[in-house]
């Protein structure tokens, strides 16, 4: 089998042609218009408005030129959607973007033996990159993921390019090669802080298979080894306090680690919840918690109505359980805007989670619409939602304790509603565009000055 032609593709305008020119195959934006944000990517979107005039001028030369890199896994997830916002953020802010992207979707009738070469040192992308970086004059390369067809050898291709490197910790995959520290439905940090993290290999922790999971390892033993993690980044963005900690107790520098939450806009505005039901948005998968949601209500005698929002492999679960229960109602995908409207309508969101998570977007999409939110008492959960201020906290994985709260919560209207004003203050101060931006921006000006000495 010959190897799977996979490569970073880069956005940029070439302005003597007038139109969008890509680094890889063919190109995968539109021609800029008069008038519009540099191109969008397939599944973005320009969300925020390009400056008017009148307003006081970005000059371009003042500020920082980004090359933004992501690794596409096959199937959509929140790390594509933090991607696509902060490129369309510093774009709107007159910055000079550069996205740099992959695809799993590449793999397929590929070499086995290239991937897990490419997956620990591609050096073809590496190259590419580089070249990239040195020809747009980039002074920050921001990556969200690598894995598993970019690598880390992309770090010090920026770094060789002059360009400081900073890279978000969206899971949990420089600790665990499964990425999520988590096993058979179980939390499990038995690789945490281990040079060769053999544990996953042993356990086919990595999409059920010991060959996948020994690739993964060893990217990760060879770039301890290297000093790749401590010496080839300039400064990591957790989301959260809870992951900073975990990455620091994993061996990453704690100087090199600063936290940045994800974001949302356009801001929804606050909506009032009058549908007095419960909502559930996310992946149908064990993670989730799905089995204790659905366990918590065949506790509950109260008639409240339960929507869930998603699709994944507990479908046929979720859809049994509908089915013997009128007060649930399985909702399956559905477009963003919608799920904007019922998160909003909703008395209060559930997230009851079985894993760590590293943020948790659905919560502060909750607090946007001024919605309360009822979490997991771990984790970035228990980080973002203020028991007994924007939401309560229920023991992880109890199903009686989640029915024990809800019923406390929906016997409590007034309560509730103190809960949603606290959450839609959260979002006003923590979680807004604005206020992310002058947090990335921040960032970036550390690392350039890190990488500067």
């Amino acid at each position: 089998m010959v190897p799977a032609q996979i490569t970073l593709r880069d956005d940029r305008t070439d302005a003597s042609r007038g139109k969008t020119r890509a680094e890889g195959d063919s190109p995968v934006f539109a021609p800029r218009k008069s008038g519009q944000l540099l191109g969008g990517a397939e599944g973005d979107s320009p969300i925020f408005a390009p400056r008017k005039s009148g307003q006081s001028p970005d000059s371009l030369l003042s500020k920082t030129r980004v090359a933004v890199v992501h690794n596409y896994y096959q199937q959509p997830g929140g790390e594509d959607r933090v991607f696509a916002d902060e490129v369309e953020l510093l774009r709107a802010h007159g910055h000079h973007v550069v996205r740099l992207t992959a695809h799993n979707d590449s793999i397929e009738g590929g070499s086995k033996l290239a991937l897990a070469r490419d997956t620990i040192w591609n050096r073809r992308q590496a190259a590419r990159l580089r070249s990239v970086v040195r020809r747009e004059r980039v002074q920050v390369v921001h990556f969200h993921n690598t894995f598993p067809l970019i690598s880390p050898a992309a770090y010090y291709a920026a770094r060789a390019a002059g360009a400081a490197v900073v890279q978000t910790l969206h899971n949990f995959r420089l600790l665990c090669p499964q990425a999520t520290l988590l096993r058979d439905g179980k939390l499990c940090e038995r690789c945490l802080g281990k040079r060769i993290p053999w544990p996953a290999v042993v356990h086919a922790c990595y999409r059920g298979s010991r060959s996948a999971s020994a690739v993964a390892a060893a990217m990760l033993t060879v770039h301890r080894v290297l000093g790749t993690w401590t010496r080839a980044v300039d400064l990591y963005v957790a989301l959260t306090e809870f992951s900073r900690q975990k990455f620091i107790e994993g061996g990453l520098p704690a100087e090199k680690i600063v936290v940045k939450p994800n974001f949302v806009h356009p801001d929804p505005g606050p909506s009032i919840g009058r549908g007095r039901y419960a909502v559930f948005v996310g992946r149908l998968a064990p993670e989730k918690g799905i089995d204790t949601l659905l366990d918590a209500w065949s506790r509950l005698s109260e008639p409240v109505p339960l929507k869930i929002v998603g699709d994944g492999p507990l479908a046929d679960r979720v859809r049994e359980a509908a089915a013997k229960d009128a007060r649930i109602q399985w909702l399956g995908w559905r477009q963003p805007e919608e799920v904007e409207s019922i998160v909003g309508s909703a008395a209060l969101l559930v997230m009851p989670s079985v894993w760590y998570e590293t943020f948790g977007r659905t919560i502060t999409e909750a607090f946007a619409k001024g919605t309360p939110v009822l979490a997991s008492g771990m984790g970035a959960m228990a980080e973002l939602v203020d028991d007994g201020r924007t939401g309560r906290h229920f023991r992880p994985g109890d199903a009686e304790d989640l029915a024990a709260k809800v019923r406390q919560l929906v016997q409590n209207p007034s309560q509730l509603t103190q809960m949603g004003q606290a959450a839609r203050r959260q979002y006003e101060q923590k979680f807004t565009a604005e206020t992310n931006y002058r947090a990335l921006t921040a960032i970036y000006d550390r690392a350039v000055g890190r990488n500067e000495k």
